[in-house]
């Protein structure tokens, strides 16, 4: 370290702090004293010094420190531990430890780094890993070693990726050296590449799965290809392989009459002459749900508002609607029938269909969608609606608007700019009078009447209260559809803002006092899985401390018991050593006095990505290590690349850092000057002086 002192005033006003010194001591010092002269000269130096010092300190000096370092040329041998490296990697790595010695003594500063993180000891590393991503191998040493001098990266590995991106096409700030081991000739193998599915589908309804079978050099023979659940054959397809390098995709089709998830398994039969049989299946979740949310439909007489509504909710697949048209069946559903969410258009109406049937539906808290006619008793929709309350004109006077989107809601997070549109689309019938709403209700849409924006609503929502309501002022939304198609060649704007507004009103709200729940409905083999346990009081405020007792059951029937306490410190329980397969779990508490359930489930993946492809890609890594200025070398050509490395070896960088501070900020200035104040205190005060 060196250090340099510099002035921010003149250097010459040294000479005042000098002069200070003396005329202080002097003044001090110059009575005879009651002790030696040596002594009274030696307290009068000590004097000066302290207080020349200390005005010295007022000018406010600075301090440059410059500290230099040697930063050693950094070599990281990088290790794809994967299971398809396996006994290539094994058999290499005691010539990389070899080789990392010998650079250790020439001088190096040597890491290794495998696809689990840093590796202190390299005997104890293990092929075993059931992915490979190169990318996020190098990623993570560029990122451990960012502002370092590395210089070269030596990864040992086969090439095979199967997640992440391919590493050949990122750019490092370091060379990276492809060690390549494993086998680049194609086995004698058939597998199950992969199988597409959905993740999600409804009870009772048949639904696809595709098998992608892959062969190599096994052509004249064949197998066949089974879908089976729970080890129950449901299909089988031949297969015949009819060149060295097949492909094929299998179509399958099944369903289930079983809530929950269900445990599929794609499965090929064994095929003489090939090199392994673990890669000839593939097990596959699909979560059956009888989600689908119920929407009632009721309408006092046919329209065409009703087919553009109907179309609308039938674009989504998650959506079951029912239609009830009173004028013609005149038979409201029961009122026993749940439904998640009530459309009424034009009810309650002034012919007094369907008018009993709402304060039903207001009883049982379901979530209601008013849509106003020319049909329809206004005074006591808006009694009932508890939203919109409209004083129409004696004489049940119409009015003619346009819809304005107002920017201040954004509770469905819609696209102002795209509903700039609706100013543009013809006019809905509405009632004429003075529009008011309740506290709560938002404002989705405003009347516009002509060119003139009013403050009226058209179109409002309210979510707060037991009961969610949303009201449309008027009819004709099916004249804006066929415009909004007419000049865009879409139905999107306006499908997107009533599928959110259906969205919205018939979801339902989770308000469970006691929630526990995996964090993920999918964990790999080996991960933990983690539960977060939420606890709350009457008025929804998180609580803690309760015991929790859990209990995990798999497709065997062998289940398993966990007990912990919430607490606010740790609010996930973590379950490992799960194999793969489907878990139902179910957790209880006790909240004053009283047990609170949940359940539910998850699933366990083994996905086996390594055996989806154990032929190495030598091709992947020369284009890595051309594109990055590194090598291409085999186990064989390892010696002579250290010794080029040896014999070219990198310069050590000097990193300099460069730091200025304030003199008078030193704490061992303080302390002198404490303990020099002192010591001449305590020498006066022992010889009698004050």
């Amino acid at each position: 370290m060196r250090s340099e002192l510099i002035f921010q005033t003149p250097y010459w006003f040294i000479i005042f702090c000098v002069l200070a010194g003396l005329a202080y001591a002097w003044l001090l010092y110059q009575p005879q004293p009651a002790w030696g002269k040596k002594l009274n000269y030696a307290l009068a130096a000590v004097r000066g010094i302290v207080v020349a010092l200390i005005c010295f300190l007022l000018l406010s000096p600075l301090v440059r420190r410059t500290q230099s370092s040697v930063d050693k040329a950094k070599i990281v041998f990088a290790i794809d531990n994967s299971e398809s490296v396996g006994k290539y990697g094994q058999a290499a790595m005691e010539q990389v430890k070899a080789a990392a010695r010998e650079l250790n003594d020439s001088g190096f500063e040597v890491s290794i780094e495998s696809l689990e993180g840093t590796q202190n000891n390299a005997d104890s590393l293990a092929f075993n890993q059931n992915k490979t991503n190169l990318a996020g191998l190098l990623q993570t040493v560029r990122t451990n070693f960012e502002g370092r001098n590395l210089t070269d990266v030596v990864l040992l590995s086969d090439g095979i990726v199967n997640q992440g991106v391919s590493p050949a096409y990122n750019r490092y700030p370091f060379r990276v050296n492809a060690l390549a081991v494993g086998d680049s000739v194609p086995k004698l193998d058939i597998r199950v590449k992969d199988v597409v599915s959905n993740r999600i589908a409804y009870l009772g309804n048949e639904f696809p799965l595709r098998a992608e079978i892959a062969a190599n050099g096994l052509q004249g023979k064949s197998t066949t290809v089974t879908l089976k659940q729970n080890g129950r054959v449901i299909q089988s397809q031949p297969v015949v392989i009819d060149r060295a390098d097949y492909f094929k995709a299998f179509d399958f089709k099944t369903s289930s009459a079983q809530k929950g998830v269900q445990h599929y398994t794609i499965e090929l039969g064994a095929v003489s002459g090939e090199t392994s049989g673990r890669n000839n299946r593939k097990e596959v979740y699909i979560d059956i749900i009888d989600g689908r949310q119920k929407i009632l439909l009721m309408a006092l007489a046919p329209h065409p508002d009703i087919k553009s509504i109907r179309s609308v909710i039938e674009a989504n697949d998650n959506y079951e609607l029912d239609i009830n048209i009173l004028s013609i069946a005149n038979n409201p559903p029961a009122s026993t029938k749940q439904y998640d969410l009530v459309i009424l258009h034009q009810i309650p109406n002034v012919l007094g269909l369907g008018n009993t049937q709402v304060r039903k539906f207001l009883d049982s808290k379901m979530p209601l969608f008013f849509i106003l006619g020319n049909q329809s008793a206004v005074p006591l929709a808006s009694s009932l609606n508890r939203s919109l309350f409209i004083n129409a004109s004696a004489n049940n006077q119409i009015d003619k608007v346009t819809a304005r989107f107002n920017p201040s809601f954004t509770q469905l997070n819609l696209d102002a700019e795209s509903l700039k549109l609706l100013e543009r689309l013809p006019p809905l019938s509405v009632p004429f009078g003075e529009y008011n709403i309740s506290s709560g209700t938002e404002t989705i849409l405003y009347q516009k009447v002509g060119t003139l924006n009013t403050n009226k609503p058209l179109l409002v929502l309210n979510t707060n209260g037991d009961q969610k309501t949303a009201v449309l002022a008027g009819e004709g939304l099916w004249q804006w559809r066929q415009e909004e198609f007419a000049q865009t060649s879409k139905q999107e704007v306006v499908d997107n803002l009533f599928q959110k507004l259906i969205q919205v009103l018939s979801v339902k709200e989770d308000r469970r006092k006691f929630r526990v729940y995996p964090i993920s409905n999918e964990f790999e083999a080996g991960e933990q899985v983690a539960f977060q346990t939420e606890v709350y009081n009457d008025i929804y405020e998180p609580i803690f401390g309760q015991e929790v007792k859990l209990q995990l059951v798999d497709e065997k029937g062998k289940s398993k018991q966990f007990t912990y306490t919430h607490s606010k410190e740790t609010p996930r329980f973590n379950v490992s050593g799960l194999a793969d397969g489907v878990y139902r779990y179910a957790a209880s508490t006790t909240l004053k006095g009283k047990q609170e359930n949940v359940s539910g489930q998850f699933v366990i993946r083994n996905a086996d990505l390594e055996l989806s492809n154990t032929t190495a890609d030598f091709g992947m890594l020369r284009d890595l290590a051309r594109r990055s200025g590194g090598a291409f070398i085999t186990p064989a050509s390892l010696q002579q690349f250290i010794q080029k490395l040896k014999t070219d070896r990198p310069a050590d960088r000097l990193d300099s850092t460069e730091d200025m501070v304030e003199l008078i900020y030193l704490k061992w200035l303080f302390f002198l000057i404490v303990v020099l104040l002192g010591a001449e205190w305590g020498l006066r005060k022992y010889h009698g002086g004050y």
